[in-house]
């Protein structure tokens, strides 16, 4: 199911999205399908309707992935996205007509607050940083949406960690679990600045700060396990 693709020590850095897995393998393919399937959860859950202006948070300059920027592929009201991220990926407005891409740092965006309905990231709040870089990326997320915000994330009990491929490893306590990648020779992983998993309980310890928000956990399941969780909340005011 997972690509185990012999590599060697000193070549365990990622590829633009942040896996070992490579673009044509079962890894990669199954990954993209469970995005569709969380893409489709947006859609069901917030029905969004043509004039609403939608924030994607955190798209990437790849192209090589089935699964690089899929919002933007999906989305079916591109006049009323808006892509932002670090890397240029300004070639989203000539791949999809009426998409604008606008440079930004999700713990910085450069928007007013309320500028946007609703936004949406994927598999960006792991690779912010400390707990405390994440809490200001949702923050960030919550400032610019009127209406909600749509987060996914790798869960940190799915068996399998999808971006070193290894298994159980990362189930380890934090400080653990990095010094074993540093042993193993993956070293970019065991950098907290570059992955951070967190778990449902994690996820719910920082929604609860913030007020006038309902939010909800919800889980995109693979061969029974939660491989990801969504952070789902809606402006209660």
């Amino acid at each position: 199911m997972f690509d185990r693709t012999p590599i060697r020590k000193m070549d365990r850095k990622p590829n633009p999205q942040y896996t070992l897995c490579t673009p044509d393998s079962l890894s990669a393919d199954i990954g993209a399908r469970v995005r569709r399937r969380m893409f489709d959860m947006f859609m069901q859950r917030f029905e969004p309707a043509a004039h609403e202006r939608v924030l994607d948070v955190g798209v990437t300059s790849d192209r090589t992935y089935a699964a690089s920027n899929y919002f933007e592929r999906f989305y079916p009201y591109k006049g009323s996205l808006t892509a932002a991220g670090l890397d240029d990926a300004s070639f989203l407005e000539l791949d999809y007509p009426g998409v604008k891409f606008v440079p930004g740092d999700v713990l910085a965006l450069p928007f007013a607050d309320a500028s946007f309905d609703l936004v949406h990231s994927s598999a960006v709040l792991e690779h912010v940083g400390s707990s405390q870089n994440q809490v200001k990326m949702i923050a960030e997320c919550v400032r610019v949406a009127r209406r909600g915000i749509f987060l996914t994330t790798p869960n940190r009990w799915f068996p399998i960690e999808l971006h070193t491929q290894l298994p159980l490893v990362h189930w380890l306590p934090k400080d653990a679990c990095r010094a074993v990648l540093r042993r193993l020779g993956y070293g970019f992983f065991a950098d907290e600045r570059n992955l951070n998993l967190v778990s449902a309980s994690e996820l719910r310890t920082i929604a609860a700060g913030f007020e006038r928000w309902h939010f909800q956990i919800l889980s995109a399941r693979l061969l029974g396990w939660t491989s990801n969780l969504i952070l789902f909340g809606e402006q209660t005011l």
